[in-house]
């Protein structure tokens, strides 16, 4: 069970400052990013499908004294777009891979916004869940997707404690 943000969001918590704009923590989870952020009193939303989830992560952000919005929506929805357009200044996605929902998160930054991604790769399967393919990125596919974007960080191999395979990037939208 996760209960803290993640290392790759700490390591680069510096680029989050006021200016950065609205953000989004998608698919949250209990929402330990995003509430991670809102304790640097930076506007987040938590959005998620699952109720239980989001009733955790406002339980948690109301405890703290922070506030955050909340916001269910289903992010897997065939043929449309979930997420608004020029909405957001930085995008947090970890453990969760939903590959038609790629150009929707490309939309939903303004430009030289922040994107930061970490889920699994096809080497997870080796170390437990998940190991449904449709769910694990292939060798250089994160990298892959955000090319043309400034990539301030990106990584791809075996992380530690838990042993788990990964692909991580943290990129800027152009600005164009």
């Amino acid at each position: 069970m996760v209960n803290k943000p993640a290392s790759l969001l700490i390591a680069h918590s510096d680029l989050f400052t006021p200016e950065t704009g609205p953000i989004l923590d998608l698919a949250c989870g209990k929402g330990h990013n995003g509430l991670f952020l809102a304790k640097k009193a930076l506007p987040v939303t938590l959005c998620d499908f699952s109720v239980e989830d989001l009733n955790h992560a406002k339980s948690s952000a109301e405890q703290a004294g922070l506030k955050v919005k909340i916001w269910r929506v289903d992010l897997e929805k065939e043929g449309i777009n979930p997420l608004y357009e020029n909405a957001y200044g930085a995008i947090l996605v970890f453990r969760y891979l939903h590959r038609p929902l790629i150009p929707c998160i490309k939309k939903a930054l303004l430009q030289d916004g922040i994107l930061i991604y970490e889920t699994f790769t096809i080497g997870q399967a080796k170390f437990g869940k998940p190991s449904n393919p449709d769910y694990l990125l292939k060798r250089g596919e994160l990298k892959a997707s955000f090319k043309e974007w400034h990539i301030l960080h990106y990584f791809e191999g075996i992380l530690e404690n838990p042993q788990r395979a990964v692909a991580q990037i943290v990129c800027r939208k152009p600005v164009t």
